[in-house]
């Protein structure tokens, strides 16, 4: 039995460490190794009963934005703390604040949940950096527009840097699930400078925690998926059938544009699933890459992102690609391209988003429903190849989250590509010269 316990425990050991790696590789994204979501904490001043700080949010991410309905902050306080009053942005619920009889607390929640405001609302009730919906951009798109920021007054917590503890188990959604975000740590206050920059000022405390971003956490299914096609091969190889799940396919996608169900949004927008145009991958987005051209000193491709989703309209979306040749990438004609360099001076990935009122919105399905743009890449002689898939990328994500690519193995090949070790003429005039002096002794006997 002491044996049997003990292999119990040395089992129960490496799952738990296995576990462990497992959940911190899945956060880490080899493209953008340093991307997260950044949150800090800076008590501006002290209270009678506590504090008033200010929260900044900074999407530290290359090319992961949050997009509509926005970023949700929440947490669990450690003591008996309430919001008095929040500038920039407003809890979702107050909770009981019976117990208050004439100042009553904006929020009294022992886990609060806080959203960003809308751009519309008063001078009054705005902050820097606030109001946009809890939209943020990615950094590597628009820096400026990848903070979000709002200011709280907090009572009951205590009201010096020794009896005031940071909030416990914060939480990001963003939208939707996906993020982890560390416990606080307590760091050296932040410093902030005057206009003239002549003067500096000093937090009275600060502290910062990390949220890492996981696509399984997010969806259990990916959420597009990738096609290709080449000017060598009239063949296409199509997305692969159930790439983000084939679920009750008959009753949860849409097989006429015109159904009447389309048009009834509101009833529509009850069920997710309901949103998609019914095909063989279930996707809302793919990707077609379209090997077009080759010339002498180039080589040309053509990218199209369809939306099959009849409700989502999406803005500020990128595009990841993993391609040997973007070393050498000489135009791209209608996106925006920022090559992504991780690994020292290799050049291997790039983003793509769009130019800002020409094709930074990605509409809904229908026929305005897709974005295209060609590349024009110089060849290097002694990598450039068409045979064995070599004009096709690696990888491909779409708003940050990786595509189903097809197998390697039905990629459009080369109209020779069936000889590929083709048999020499001598060889072959050896094995009929064989043949003939088997069939004549053969007959010999």
């Amino acid at each position: 039995m002491e044996i049997i316990s003990k292999c119990i425990r040395r089992a129960f050991l490496v799952s738990v460490m296995f576990l462990t790696i497992v959940s911190h590789a899945v956060a880490y994204d080899s493209f953008d190794p340093n991307g997260r979501i950044n949150i800090k904490w800076d008590v501006l001043s002290w209270t009678p009963d506590g504090y008033v700080a200010a929260v900044t949010i900074i999407n530290n991410q290359m090319y992961r934005h949050i997009t509509s309905p926005g970023w949700t902050l929440g947490w669990t306080w450690a003591k008996k703390e309430v919001i008095w009053s929040m500038v920039g942005a407003q809890a979702t619920a107050q909770g009981d604040c019976s117990k208050f009889k004439a100042n009553i607390p904006h929020s009294c929640k022992k886990t609060p949940t806080v959203v960003d405001l809308l751009p519309g609302v008063p001078m009054n009730q705005r902050f820097s950096d606030c109001c946009k919906s809890g939209v943020m951009a990615s950094w590597g798109q628009d820096p400026s527009a990848a903070v979000s920021a709002f200011q709280l007054s907090v009572g009951h917590s205590g009201t010096s840097n020794k009896t005031v503890t940071p909030p416990k188990n914060f939480y990001l959604l963003g939208p939707g699930p996906g993020y982890t975000c560390s416990a606080a740590t307590i760091v050296p206050p932040s410093v902030s400078f005057s206009p003239d920059g002549r003067r500096t000022t000093q937090a009275m405390m600060t502290w910062t925690l990390d949220c890492t971003y996981s696509q399984l956490l997010a969806s259990e299914n990916p959420t597009c998926c990738v096609s290709l096609s080449s000017f060598y091969n009239p063949m296409i190889t199509p997305c692969p059938s159930c790439a983000c799940s084939c679920k009750d396919v008959n009753n949860n996608c849409i097989n006429d544009p015109k159904d009447s169900r389309v048009l009834n949004k509101k009833a529509l927008a009850k069920d997710d699933a309901s949103m998609l145009q019914c095909t063989d991958h279930r996707c809302p987005i793919r990707v077609h890459w379209h090997v077009k051209a080759n010339y002498r000193a180039y080589w040309r491709v053509k990218i199209t992102i369809t939306n099959f989703n009849y409700l989502m309209n999406y803005t500020q979306w990128t595009l990841v690609a993993q391609h040997p040749n973007f070393n050498k990438l000489a135009n791209v004609s209608s996106f925006v391209y920022k090559p992504l360099i991780h690994y020292g001076s290799i050049n291997d990935t790039g983003m793509f988003y769009g130019i800002q009122n020409h094709s930074d919105l990605l509409m809904e399905a229908g026929p305005e429903g897709y974005v295209q743009t060609e590349l024009l890449l110089g060849k290097d002689m002694k990598a450039f190849t068409l045979d064995q898939g070599w004009a096709f990328p690696f990888k491909l994500y779409f708003n940050g989250d990786e595509c189903k690519m097809p197998l390697p193995d039905i990629y459009p090949t080369l109209p020779n590509s069936a000889y590929a070790n083709p048999i020499s003429s001598s060889t072959l005039a050896t094995t009929l010269l064989l043949s003939a002096l088997l069939v004549f002794l053969c007959s010999c006997h």
